[in-house]
């Protein structure tokens, strides 16, 4: 270790002294107004380097910028003895290749595996055989009619018994509150309700600065956005951080203690539910109980990795992009009245069976609905949940758009910029336009293939829960939309976070009022 760090000193004493100048230069530059001064400069030694960490504070929008540039590919390496070698790519049929034709090329990779070592072992880091035994076993437990109707209902529930009766606290009050706090704490319950059949109780007070913390909550970002940053920095570096404990190192450190704690106690709580009677009710349902007599899966850190795996996965996709669609339909009140007129018949069969004045509309109801199929679809090609993908190449390979990857170069690709491509989506492509998703007669949805959709990824690691997230985003987008009206609250920066989830980085304040039918 001293040998290897006494060799890339003088490389990481170049870079301390010469990047704050360069970042300095950028942003006076960046402000003359000329958006080309922007783009990435091949200095000699430091490469593009700089450039990257210049923007790392608003690097989605950089990297589409540059891919619109640079016909949706370029390469970026950092200094010698750094290791950072990256392909950047958009291109549709480079996507393609990537997840499908050739996906046991490019795996994660170890360097991802040992950032994001907390759910290590678990569907987010493995690849090959490993991933496919474990996808089978997972796509085999969300297939179960079942559980299907035990996530069904638990939405239904926590829609019914949380979500809208915290609204309607917010409404009669007029009370501001942030929808993404919000969102994420009612994806939490959610997500955890099905897996391990105890609902940890985040949505569960009148207002929101009096319901329980959320640590882990809190421990999940950290991991998502200090491991976005590490990804993009020398494996060297943030490895000499984690072994001394200290910067992003210590806090994953404090982070993965969080999350380990969690993943005890939730396996815990149902332990304590099983035996006061309850496991009548709960085993076999919940997910859980497919893995647990199970003895590939009798490690507990394997366990506890996969129970955090699903977690990142259920609580951070669907509640981040629920927040994005709340904040494009205040922006579209066009596009609320067509979901509204969409969802006008099933409202009238519902007032005359007698139902209430708080209408909830339930999975099935919803299913096939086209429209409001078409805007969540519509929010997700503009801001994808997790909006970059990084792969490692293994061995020497030639890309559909001609350029060549070397075994050990870093391939990031980039589904913010994807979606933002006037050569993918078309001279309108920063428009929110629902209307693009639908046939001609309105009635069906196009078809876009995954390689250029990638918000459910694409190829052997298609996201196996999409039929559920859908079915989520449907019930509370339309009980939500039905009940009330929503404002969002002016004088705020809505930006989306650099991390591997694109959240909102300064959530979304909104005011709700009940709609008058």
């Amino acid at each position: 270790m001293p040998i290897l760090f006494s060799q890339e000193l003088p490389i990481y004493t170049a870079l301390a002294l010469l990047v704050p100048l360069y970042y300095l230069y950028l942003r006076v530059r960046c402000r003359s107004g000329n958006p080309a001064l922007v783009l990435p400069t091949d200095w000699p030694i430091l490469h593009m380097f700089p450039s990257f960490l210049a923007n790392l504070h608003n690097l989605h929008d950089y990297l589409t910028l540059v891919l619109a540039g640079s016909d949706h590919n370029f390469r970026a390496h950092g200094p010698p003895g750094t290791g950072l070698r990256f392909f950047v790519t958009c291109h549709p049929g480079n996507v393609r290749h990537i997840f499908t034709t050739n996906h046991t090329n490019f795996p994660k990779g170890a360097e991802f595996t040992d950032i994001f070592d907390v759910v290590g072992g678990s569907l987010f880091t493995i690849d090959g055989e490993p991933s496919r035994r474990q996808r089978a076993k997972v796509k085999g437990a969300l297939s179960n009619p079942r559980m299907t109707a035990t996530m069904a209902a638990c939405c239904c529930d926590k829609v019914e018994n949380g979500l809208l009766p915290f609204f309607s606290r917010m409404a009669s009050t007029g009370t501001q509150f942030d929808m993404q706090e919000l969102m994420s704490r009612f994806m939490f319950d959610l997500a955890a309700m099905p897996f391990f059949g105890v609902d940890p109780g985040l949505l569960s007070s009148d207002v929101l600065q009096d319901m329980p913390p959320m640590d882990v909550a809190v421990a999940m970002d950290t991991f998502m956005e200090v491991g976005f940053y590490l990804l993009m920095t020398p494996a060297s570096c943030w490895k000499l951080m984690k072994r001394l404990n200290i910067g992003p190192g210590r806090k994953l450190k404090v982070a993965r203690t969080v999350l380990q704690e969690f993943a005890v106690e939730m396996m815990e709580r149902r332990e304590i539910n099983i035996c006061v009677g309850n496991d009548k009710k709960q085993e076999g349902v919940d997910i859980l109980s497919s893995f647990l007599n199970d003895p590939d899966y009798a490690d507990n850190d394997l366990l506890r990795a996969m129970i955090l795996g699903y977690m990142f996965a259920a609580r951070d996709t669907v509640g981040t992009t629920l927040t994005w669609i709340f904040y494009n339909l205040a922006q579209s009140p066009n596009t609320v009245s067509a979901i509204r007129k969409e969802l006008s018949p099933i409202a009238s069969r519902k007032v005359e069976a007698g139902v209430g004045a708080m209408l909830i509309f339930e999975p099935e109801e919803t299913k096939s609905l086209v429209y409001l199929t078409a805007v969540l679809y519509e929010t997700l090609r503009l801001h994808p949940a997790a909006p970059l993908e990084c792969k490692t190449v293994v061995a020497d390979d030639i890309m559909p758009s001609g350029h060549e990857v070397h075994a050990g170069d870093t391939i990031i690709i980039s589904i913010h910029s994807m979606g933002r491509m006037e050569g993918v989506w078309g001279e309108d492509c920063l428009d929110y336009k629902p209307d693009r998703w639908l046939s001609e007669g309105g009635n069906t949805l196009r078809y876009v293939p995954s390689h250029k959709f990638m918000a459910f990824n694409s190829g052997p690691r298609t996201c196996l829960g999409k039929d559920i997230a859908v079915m989520q985003m449907k019930t509370v987008i339309a009980s939500t939309l039905w009940n009330f009206d929503l404002q969002v609250m002016e004088g705020q920066t809505i930006q989306p976070k650099q991390a591997c989830i694109q959240q909102m980085e300064n959530g979304l304040i909104v005011k709700l009022k009940k709609r008058e039918m």
